[in-house]
């Protein structure tokens, strides 16, 4: 799935993808928050953008590559709590729950998720 510029963001923030997680994906802006990051690379997920995914997860527990399913679709990001992770932190941890459907099953994954900021860049690390 690709996301249209007149498209809602699939990270659930209501915005456009264009003015939302467009621009992170496209290498624009870079994600302020752990949370923003989540999103963005919840998002990514929603849209298969590969490159995004490995080059916002920390190069310490990165794997070589990425092998997105293309029979899951990701429906909805409940951002459930987070510590940390503000503009102003080095580390932060994002619980939340993606919902997807693969082959006409609904199914969720619930994740406490670890980030770090390093020289002014948020990545997602390992679950906490």
């Amino acid at each position: 799935m690709s996301a249209g510029v007149g498209d809602r963001c699939p990270c659930g923030r209501g915005e456009p993808y264009a003015e939302c997680c467009g621009p992170l994906h496209q290498g624009r802006r870079k994600a302020p928050t752990a949370e923003a990051l989540m999103r963005s690379r919840y998002s990514a997920f929603a849209v298969g953008d590969e490159d995004y995914l490995l080059a916002t997860w920390h190069p310490g527990t990165r794997p070589a590559a990425l092998d997105l399913d293309p029979e899951q679709r990701w429906t909805h990001l409940e951002i459930l709590s987070h510590t940390g992770g503000t503009p102003f932190q080095t580390t932060g941890t994002v619980e939340f729950r993606a919902h997807y459907r693969r082959q006409g099953q609904r199914d969720v994954l619930h994740e406490n998720s670890r980030f770090v900021r390093e020289d002014g860049a948020w990545f997602y690390v390992r679950p906490a």
